[in-house]
C-alpha cells in the first residue's frame, strides 16, 4: 500500500489536537465508461441523465457534492468580493442587497468588461471544477457539461455573482463550454497521475498538489470528512495530525494539517483503490463537438454611423452538434475612422448563432447563418444597439480537428434603421479528437 498526502497548513496559535488517524471514508469517484451500458445508451446522444440517473450513475454523490459546492462558493464570492473593483468589476454602492440583485438580473446579461485572466482562465477552470463534481459521478461528458451550465448560469451568474455585478454574456457560454474542454483535460491527467504512481516530475508531493488543484472540490470534501470524523461529504479520504514547527525567529509554532490521503493498491475492507488510465468510450458526444475560431472581418458599418469600413479581429466559441448544425457566441471588435474628423471609435458586434450546413459528409460545405446579438460603439452600453443577422458561407474541413470558412452576414437593427455587413475569414479549431 502506498499513500500520497496534500498538506493544508491551517494556522492556530496553540490547542490540542490529536495526532491520531480518523476513520476513513470510502474512495466514491466513479467513471462513465465503468458502467454496464445498454446498447441503446447512445440512441438519443443529448438525452440529459442528471435527475434520473437511469444508467447506474452516482446521484447521491452528485448531490452531496453539489451541497457543498453551494458553500465553498459563498467563500470564493467573499473573496472576490475583497478584491480590487478595476479587477473584480463587483460594484460597491448602498442599495439594499436583494434590491442590487433584482437591478443586475433584471439589466443583464451584457458583455462585461473583467479582466481578461477572470474571464478566459478563471472562469473555465470553475467551470471545470463544475464539470467534474457529475463526471467523477459515473456522469458521462454531455451531462457532465449541463450540470456545469446549471452551475454556473443559475448558481453563479445569476444567483451569488449577480448580487455584485450584471450577469455577463461570455460568461454565460465560456465558462461551461471551456470548461468542459478543461474539465474533461483535468479528469483525465488526474487517471494519468494516479497510473504514474501519483507522482509529477518524480514527486508525490508535486503529484499530491497537482491533484488538489486538478479536483479541489472532491479534495476539500475527503478533509472536511476527516475532520467531523464520518462522511458528511461523499467524498474521498484523509486525516488530521498535529505539528510542531520551528519558527525563523527560533521558536515554535502548533500547525494542524489537513492531509488528504489518496489510497491506490491494496485496502481495508470497504476501500477502492481508484481505478487509473484512460478508458475508451463509445460515447458520440464528447470535447470534439467544441469549437473555437479566430479569423479577420472587414466591417462595413451603415453611412447613418458615419464611421469608415474598416478590419476588425473576430473570435467565435460554440458546439457542433452534428455536420450539419453547429451554435456559436461571436465576438467582433475593431477600431474604425469617423467621417470627416478621423477619430477612432471603437466598434464591438456580439452574437448569439446558429450555423446549418449542406453537403455535411463532404469537406467542402456551403452553410447559411443566423442569429441575435448587438452593437456598440466605444464600450458604451448608452449606445449598443439590438441587432438580428444572417447570411451564408463555405467551410473547409481539410483535418478533423482543423478547418477554413469564409462568410458574409448583414446585421440589421429595426429601431435604428441600419444595416451593416460583415466579411470574415476564420480559421477553426475542434478540441479533443475533433470531427468524428
Amino acid at each position: 500500500m502506498r499513500l500520497c498526502t496534500v498538506a493544508l497548513a491551517l494556522m492556530l496559535a496553540g490547542g490540542a489536537w490529536a495526532g491520531e488517524e480518523v476513520e476513513r471514508s470510502p474512495i466514491t469517484n466513479s467513471r462513465w465508461e465503468e458502467l454496464s451500458l445498454t446498447p441503446d445508451v447512445y440512441d438519443n446522444p443529448y438525452a440529459v441523465s442528471l435527475f434520473s440517473a437511469p444508467n447506474g450513475e452516482d446521484k447521491a454523490r452528485l448531490w452531496s457534492q453539489t451541497k457543498s459546492v453551494a458553500a465553498y462558493g459563498v467563500g470564493v464570492a467573499g473573496f472576490i468580493a475583497l478584491l480590487p473593483e478595476d479587477i473584480s468589476n463587483w460594484e460597491r454602492d448602498d442599495i439594499g442587497l436583494f434590491d442590487k440583485w433584482w437591478d443586475n438580473v433584471s439589466d443583464g446579461p451584457v458583455w462585461d468588461r473583467d479582466v481578461w485572466y477572470i474571464n478566459y482562465i478563471g472562469h473555465p477552470y470553475f467551470g471545470g471544477v463544475y464539470y467534474q463534481v457529475a463526471r467523477k459521478s459515473g456522469y458521462r461528458q454531455w451531462d457532465a457539461f449541463v450540470y456545469s451550465f446549471l452551475m454556473s448560469t443559475f448558481y453563479w451568474e445569476y444567483g451569488l455573482e449577480a448580487f455584485a455585478e450584471i450577469p455577463a454574456i461570455q460568461d454565460l457560454v465560456v465558462t461551461p463550454v471551456l470548461g468542459w474542454v478543461y474539465g474533461e483535460w483535468a479528469f483525465n491527467k488526474e487517471q494519468e497521475i494516479w497510473a504514474n504512481g501519483g507522482k509529477v516530475w518524480g514527486s508525490e508531493g508535486w503529484g499530491s498538489t497537482a491533484l488538489f488543484f486538478l479536483d479541489p472540490v472532491d479534495s476539500i470534501g475527503r478533509g472536511i470528512n476527516n475532520l467531523v470524523g464520518r462522511q458528511l461529504i461523499k467524498a474521498g479520504t484523509g486525516y488530521v495530525t498535529l505539528n510542531e514547527l520551528t519558527m525563523a525567529d527560533g521558536g515554535t509554532d502548533t500547525q494542524v494539517q489537513l492531509q488528504l490521503r489518496y489510497r491506490f493498491g491494496g485496502g481495508d475492507e470497504g476501500m477502492r483503490p481508484p481505478k487509473t488510465g484512460y478508458m475508451p468510450s463509445d460515447d458520440p458526444v464528447d470535447t470534439g463537438i467544441v469549437g473555437l475560431t479566430l479569423g479577420t472581418t472587414w466591417v462595413e458599418p451603415d453611412s447613418k454611423w458615419g464611421v469608415k469600413a474598416g478590419p476588425a479581429a473576430v473570435m467565435t466559441l460554440g458546439l457542433y452538434f452534428t455536420p450539419s448544425f453547429s451554435t456559436r457566441l461571436s465576438y467582433a471588435r475593431g477600431d474604425l475612422d469617423e467621417k470627416g474628423s478621423g477619430k477612432q471609435l471603437t466598434y464591438e458586434n456580439y452574437s448569439l448563432d446558429a450555423q446549418y450546413y449542406f453537403m455535411a459528409e463532404q469537406a467542402l460545405r456551403p452553410y447559411l447563418i443566423g442569429g441575435v446579438g448587438e452593437t456598440m460603439w466605444e464600450q458604451d452600453r448608452d449606445r449598443k444597439t439590438f441587432q438580428v443577422n444572417g447570411g451564408a458561407g463555405l467551410h473547409w474541413r481539410w483535418h478533423r480537428n482543423w478547418a477554413l470558412q469564409g462568410q458574409w452576414r448583414a446585421f440589421h437593427s429595426t429601431s435604428a434603421s441600419t444595416t451593416d455587413s460583415m466579411a470574415e475569414v476564420q480559421l477553426v479549431y475542434r478540441f479533443g479528437g475533433g470531427e468524428r
